[in-house]
């Protein structure tokens, strides 16, 4: 029996060049070779059409996101609104195939009554309305602080709404533990779709901590300066921040010690680079929902990794990491490890866990199991 299955994106995974499309294009060529003939549905934010994907799907279609006041609702949340299409429907109701849907984002077709009887398959990404509160608390911006508050209740009201009418796949175990409690009954852990990455991490010692990430998102400045004035003011221990367009006020206070600075829009090469020769991944979160990538993309490609229980429960990797939640135990825990060598038996602990749960073939057969029996 041939196997087709409808997949929706939230944006079109290629190229793969932030975080949130990794997931999404790793798991078209696992699939594609558990023999499933793939119907991609891209909603574009203007990535434009991408040949790529044609590699690994049977057909691929595109249709524009929605912007500014055209995707406001009184009732949908903002994410959600500008991924509406009828086209898109029209579509799905060609076949009987099943419908996987990544994101709440591109969740809509839950709400149709046309589609009612089909089977419908979400990839939780984040628990939304939980992730836009904590934006809400760590934004600095009054318009960005309205913007969050209102699309955390809309969200709020409409993962409730959602949670009965498919199957869900959550990518950590505390974002499955939050769907429950949200009354959902039918929901698993499925672990990221990744690169071929295999754990590398150089024996012996770097000379320096590093903390990477996308400095545009208010999160990651937030603990970018976090750990700048909190830990590192007074450890003197090098300290690298890295990670695309900062703002000047970061980059102000990175250049304020002499030994800290901050690499702006490194390539990824340098990026992993910098990974690769930094003792000390430092990885703080202020946000508990999802899983972060650059926590993972280091204990691939890193030494050790320092984080807080809001970037690892949940996730299965906790082991992995130094535990510090308060700057006093940041200092503590790089202090401690800063002149300690990274070491084989460090390099093996870590392949028997990540090699385990980030098999894109195993993870490809168990969707195939779940989808199709």
């Amino acid at each position: 029996m041939e196997k087709h299955l409808h997949i929706i994106t939230l944006n079109v995974p290629y190229p793969v060049d932030y975080g949130g499309v990794f997931d999404l294009f790793y798991k078209l060529g696992a699939l594609q070779q558990q023999g499933v003939q793939i119907h991609l549905h891209c909603f574009d934010s203007g990535r434009g059409e991408q040949p790529e994907l044609n590699k690994y799907c049977a057909s691929v279609q595109y249709y524009k996101r929605l912007k500014g006041h055209q995707g406001i609702s009184g009732t949908l949340p903002y994410i959600v609104a500008t991924r509406i299409s009828n086209e898109l429907t029209e579509r799905l109701l060609q076949d009987d195939y099943p419908i996987f849907m990544e994101g709440v984002h591109c969740t809509y077709s839950l709400m149709d009554d046309r589609l009612k009887g089909k089977r419908f398959f979400v990839r939780q990404h984040n628990v939304e309305h939980v992730y836009y509160k904590q934006l809400y608390h760590t934004t600095t911006s009054l318009l960005r602080k309205a913007y969050y508050w209102r699309e955390s209740k809309l969200l709020y009201d409409y993962e409730k709404a959602i949670v009965d009418k498919a199957t869900f796949w959550g990518v950590s175990r505390h974002d499955v533990a939050e769907y429950v409690q949200l009354g959902c009954n039918n929901i698993d852990f499925l672990p990221l779709f990744l690169p071929e990455w295999q754990v590398n991490g150089k024996t012996g010692k770097g000379n320096f901590c590093l903390y990477q990430g996308n400095l545009e998102v208010d999160e990651n400045e937030k603990a970018a300066t976090w750990l700048l004035e909190e830990v590192f003011s007074e450890l003197e221990v090098p300290f690298v921040v890295a990670g695309k367009n900062p703002s000047r006020k970061l980059k102000v206070l990175a250049h304020q010690k002499p030994h800290t600075c901050i690499v702006e829009n490194p390539s990824d090469k340098e990026m992993q680079d910098l990974i690769a020769k930094a003792h000390m991944n430092v990885l703080p979160s202020f946000n508990t929902t999802g899983i972060k990538l650059k926590l993972i993309n280091a204990l691939f490609n890193g030494r050790y990794c320092v984080a807080n229980p809001a970037a690892t429960d949940g996730t299965g990797l906790e082991d992995l990491c130094l535990s510090a939640t308060t700057p006093s135990e940041f200092k503590t825990a790089i202090a401690n490890t800063f002149n300690q060598p990274f070491t084989a038996f460090d390099v093996d602990y870590r392949k028997k866990i990540m090699d385990n749960m980030f098999s894109n073939t195993a993870n490809a057969k168990q969707m195939v199991k779940w989808i199709w029996g």
